[in-house]
């Protein structure tokens, strides 16, 4: 199984996590895995800045927030079209472009508000964990996706579940209250 490992402490805030998933995603269909994310609006993965402190001791925490993957997903389960959300042999969670009737009804129950609308498109989107890229080049992209490979510091990574044992170990899940098993995990969380 695939999954992110996201380590906050050392994500400096560059987004060039977010700007190589809009690079990959705005203006370029990848049926059957994702028509063209919008220019506009939606962040398949976004930045979220969380300020602590006061001036003049001020603490920034970039968080990356993504799809998170999760195993028995409310997505999928809300989804009235068999096969239109679907988890994939390595735990990707994939929204099929083409038998996505624009319901909506995973867009509301996503836990992590990682679930959007096209309005132009009338579909639902969300990260794909660029699994066009594994299943058309898997040499190169076996174990990376476009914002693990932009990532400077090496803070968000993606790959084997089992490589990342020990990381997962002392990891947390982004909104574990939600009681279920995601591919996302991070570490250094502010409390």
């Amino acid at each position: 199984m695939k999954a992110f490992a996201i380590d906050l402490s050392i994500c400096n805030g560059c987004y060039c996590c977010q700007v190589a998933c809009k690079d990959e995603h705005c203006g370029q269909d990848w049926l059957p895995y994702a028509k063209a994310q919008p220019e506009t609006g939606q962040f398949w993965l976004g930045i979220k800045e969380m300020v602590r402190g006061q001036v003049p001791k001020v603490k920034i925490t970039y968080l990356p927030q993504l799809c998170q993957h999760c195993d028995d997903a409310a997505c999928k389960n809300v989804c009235p079209v068999e096969g239109a959300i679907y988890q994939r042999d390595d735990g990707m969670v994939i929204i099929d472009p083409t038998k996505c009737t624009g319901c909506k009804l995973c867009v509301d129950a996503c836990p992590h508000c990682a679930t959007f609308f096209n309005d132009n498109l009338g579909i639902a989107q969300k990260c794909t964990a660029c699994s066009h890229l594994r299943d058309n080049d898997p040499d190169t992209w076996a174990n990376t996706t476009r914002c693990a490979d932009a990532c400077p510091t090496g803070a968000l990574r993606f790959g084997d579940e089992e490589e990342f044992a020990d990381f997962i170990k002392e990891a947390e899940l982004l909104n574990p209250q939600e009681g279920v098993k995601t591919r996302v995990y991070y570490k250094n969380l502010p409390k």
